[in-house]
């Protein structure tokens, strides 16, 4: 059973399920205390799914924790207005009603899960078991001590979400995949194609008069909205972190230099050797040879004298950390310059050691970098202040303190952005310079001016943010836009012309002309592409033009734009597919994902059916009273 909980789990409606009764469990820990979740209280109904009654506290409940998890994800606080936007809670609403439809349709059935199952699935439970990995009775009574739960309403909740879970693998738990299903798929991922084409650039456009002043002028008023100014807001944001905190000019010099002491290998480039090597079969002939070179042969002839080539006889050049055998290591980093290392017992056998050249480790002096450790230590000693300030600053806020005074009073630079579009740009077409820009401008155009905003978290810090103008986007006059419209419309005449002379060498093509007498006409050079992937580009085919050459029969022609400028002619020569091995992991992995996607398609329609047996009737009224959209 919870194998297969786990693995209805993975489906999409599975998933929806479950998320359901454990999130909606986790949040109501969290707001109000967990006996509150499977307390009766006098509730209006928001919907009824058969004799079910999903009550306003539910939907309070798992709304809320849509919220918290929207507000993680986008680090900031999801405003009532904006979750409505998302449409929030019809998903939250949909997603009960799955869960209810499930639980009518299991009771109708008859399902239930034995005792023993439940006490298992609960045993299991990680969150209940002690150091030595068993069941800890005191930790399990104690953790719903804690949320003030009793054990009776935890099984039972327990049963529930199995009993559901156990529905839905029985109905897609097992779906058979055809083999027609396999080898179409398998076909999709592994087929390759080779064609010939040419491509059409712009410059085989030929001449393109300016527009007249109607041309440009109809040209505008068709497309009048893709040249809008877009919304502008005027925005101020004060960043708290341990680089803004940082007073590196209180460090002092001991300070400072202790901290370089501390981290001179930061500031340092470490000794590098360059060795060469020998390896021995045995120690006797290693000392042997040692015995030799001591007697006036040099190293080089040993080397010659035992085969070894001179790129075998390089080991390369290291520091000491980089050398694999540490043994060899600390004799190497020993020698002086070009002279031979006595035999060494190496991991790999017996080796003569020769260093060829000696690049000395270097430091930078602490004057040199005095500024930067200072400003290290500084940050450092800054991480402590940042959750007190925190709080001083949202105390400040809460009596309407204004930002920019707020910065001044704590010695913190306040940024301010006259005007920034959704996309982070100022009117140039620029990045703007804003801390955490993204999450700061995605915040700002969801709140409005005079909007006193939730902190938003950063890696180390948070940033406060303010909304203090708004400029609504406004349609642009030709005159603000002539240059640009002027460019956009040869551009469409470029595109124009290459598509019409495309489609004319596609139909030569098709009609038996060879590719190279069309390339010829054109004045393109004919190209080859073989081994082409579905959704991927190669050489200079974009995948949008190798997706064409997918769609058309091998033999057949086509044309297909490639890039924002150019369009590709091509023939299909040819197109292989490797047989289909069902015994192979890829097949298997294959046959998998179709099983998850019947699977779910099964459930899907599974549950729309009981759901219109069953009758669904949803009081608006309640759902908005529910989700904060209605007292």
């Amino acid at each position: 059973m919870l194998r297969n909980m786990r693995k209805a789990g993975q489906t999409v409606v599975g998933k929806a399920i479950a998320t359901i009764f454990f999130g909606a469990l986790i949040v109501s820990f969290a707001i109000w205390g967990i006996g509150d979740i499977f307390r009766v209280t006098p509730a209006s109904t928001v919907a009824e799914v058969g004799s079910t009654k999903i009550t306003v506290d539910q939907v309070r409940t798992a709304y809320t924790n849509e919220l918290q998890r929207l507000g993680r994800q986008f680090r900031t606080v999801i405003s009532p207005e904006q979750a409505r936007a998302f449409g929030l809670e019809q998903q939250v609403i949909s997603n009960l009603v799955t869960e209810a439809v499930m639980a009518e349709q299991a009771k109708k059935m008859g399902l239930s899960v034995s005792d023993q199952l439940v006490a298992g699935s609960i045993m299991n439970n990680p969150a209940f078991k002690g150091a030595d990995g068993q069941f800890n009775r005191g930790q399990f009574d104690q953790a719903l001590r804690n949320v003030g739960l009793s054990e009776p309403g935890f099984v039972q909740e327990q049963r529930s979400a199995m009993v559901r879970l156990h529905l839905a693998e029985a109905i897609a738990g097992d779906v058979n995949v055809p083999i027609a299903a396999k080898e179409a798929l398998h076909r999709y991922g592994t087929e390759r194609r080779a064609a010939s084409y040419l491509l059409l650039t712009p410059a085989m456009a030929g001449d393109i008069p300016a527009p007249t002043a109607e041309q440009l002028q109809t040209f505008f008023n068709e497309r009048r909205s893709s040249f809008r100014a877009p919304e502008y807001r005027s925005v101020s944001a004060l960043a708290l972190d341990a680089a803004a905190l940082a007073k590196p000019d209180s460090v002092s010099d001991a300070d400072a230099r202790q901290a370089y002491e501390q981290q001179k290998a930061k500031y340092g480039t470490p000794e590098r050797r360059t060795i060469q090597q020998i390896t021995f079969p045995s120690q006797e002939e290693a000392e042997a040879a040692a015995a030799k070179i001591k007697e006036g042969t040099t190293f080089d002839a040993i080397a010659a004298e035992r085969n070894v080539s001179p790129q075998d006889l390089e080991l390369g050049t290291f520091t000491k950390t980089e050398m694999l055998d540490q043994t060899v290591a600390d004799a190497a980093f020993a020698l002086e310059q070009n002279a031979v290392s006595a035999p060494i017992a190496g991991r790999f056998g017996p080796v003569l050691v020769r260093v060829t050249q000696i690049q000395p480790e270097s430091v930078r002096p602490f004057e040199e970098v005095a500024g930067e450790l200072r400003q290290d230590v500084a940050q450092e000693r800054a991480k402590g202040q940042i959750e007190r300030i925190h709080d001083e600053i949202e105390d400040l806020r809460a009596g309407a303190k204004p930002l920019a005074d707020i910065a001044k009073e704590k010695g913190l630079a306040l940024v301010q952005v006259p005007a920034v579009d959704a996309t982070g740009r100022d009117k140039t077409g620029n990045p703007v310079n804003l801390p955490e820009k993204d999450a700061v401008v995605k915040a700002a155009f969801a709140s409005d001016i005079g909007v006193d905003n939730e902190p938003l978290r950063m890696a180390a810090g948070y940033v406060w943010y303010d909304v203090t103008g708004i400029e609504a986007s406004r349609e642009k006059n030709l005159d603000e836009v002539r240059d640009q419209v002027a460019t956009q419309w040869r551009e469409d005449q470029v595109a124009q012309r290459l598509s019409e002379k495309a489609n004319e060498l596609a139909g030569r093509l098709e009609k038996g002309e060879t590719i190279e007498a069309v390339a010829q006409s054109a004045n393109a050079p004919v190209r080859n592409a073989t081994d082409l992937a579905r959704n991927t580009a190669k050489d200079d085919l974009t995948a949008e033009a190798v997706n064409r050459i997918f769609s058309v029969p091998v033999g057949k022609t086509g044309h297909a734009a490639n890039g924002t400028d150019a369009r590709a002619v091509f023939s299909v020569t040819s197109a292989t597919v490797p047989p289909l091995v069902t015994t192979t992991q890829a097949a298997q992995n294959t046959e998998n994902q179709l099983r998850t996607g019947f699977g779910d398609d099964l459930l899907n329609e599974y549950i729309a059916q009981v759901r219109q047996d069953l009758g669904v009737t949803i009081n608006q009224q309640a759902l908005r009273r529910a989700t904060g959209g209605e007292s």
